[in-house]
């Protein structure tokens, strides 16, 4: 893997029109810089459907050799097709195991970075690069999907990402509350769109940490318990 981004062109299927593509960088657990490996002679093809299982990819890092899975590169043509940025093969294959990290835990990620949100892969990008300032390296797919959106895991903690552009039911909190109680594991709950005054109710009762992602890809804590959270985030 390489650890400086890349730079490709990228056409869009669908309009025809030309962009330019640069492989964001992401921490890797010992704090050095990591992206994607990307595939200048490959063609970007549309997403027409979702396959979580089939979006991420690891990203080997050239400092310490451990690997960290992500979310498959993405970017929005203006014609409103989100296309899929094609990598390198070997990446992509590799990509397609446990998703586990294998560096040396810290105990705090590296300093706080951001996305900007395009698409729901950056929406997913945001709340894995939140988990792991606080700590929470090997974040990884949910074994089950939750009710709505993206779920995520790792050690202790569940997570759920909502790109969608609804707010939260209070089922969705309920449920995310109950997948961590199952799991013996703190719950967090990313949305894109906020979350419904029930929801939100019921989230404060539970101590359920409410997160809204803003367009450039910061959490926002919105109630108690996010914002005590929040506090301890590297």
């Amino acid at each position: 893997m390489r650890v400086m981004s890349e730079s490709i062109a990228v056409r869009c299927p669908a309009c025809g029109r030309r962009h330019r593509y640069t492989a964001p960088t992401y921490p890797c657990a010992c704090g050095a810089p990591v992206a994607p490996s990307l595939d200048a002679h490959g063609t970007a093809t549309a997403v027409t459907h979702r396959a979580w299982d089939e979006e991420w990819v690891d990203v080997r890092c050239a400092a310490c050799g451990s690997d960290s899975q992500w979310p498959r590169p993405e970017m929005g043509c203006p014609c409103g097709t989100v296309l899929c940025v094609p990598v390198d093969r070997a990446d992509a294959d590799h990509g397609h195991g446990h998703g586990h990290s294998h560096g040396a835990p810290v105990s705090r990620g590296p300093a706080r970075r951001a996305v900007p949100i395009r698409t729901a892969l950056d929406a997913v990008t945001a709340a894995v690069l939140y988990l792991r300032g606080l700590g929470h390296q090997d974040v990884r797919r949910a074994d089950q999907p939750p009710t709505a959106g993206i779920g995520l895991a790792a050690h202790g903690v569940v997570a759920q990402v909502d790109p969608t552009v609804r707010p939260a039911s209070v089922r969705d909190v309920e449920c995310l509350w109950l997948t961590a109680m199952a799991e013996s594991a703190d719950c967090l709950y990313f949305s894109l769109a906020g979350y419904a005054d029930d929801a939100r109710d019921r989230a404060d009762r539970l101590g359920v940490p409410l997160f809204v992602l803003d367009p450039t890809g910061v959490a926002r804590p919105v109630n108690a318990p996010a914002v005590a959270l929040d506090a301890t985030a590297g």
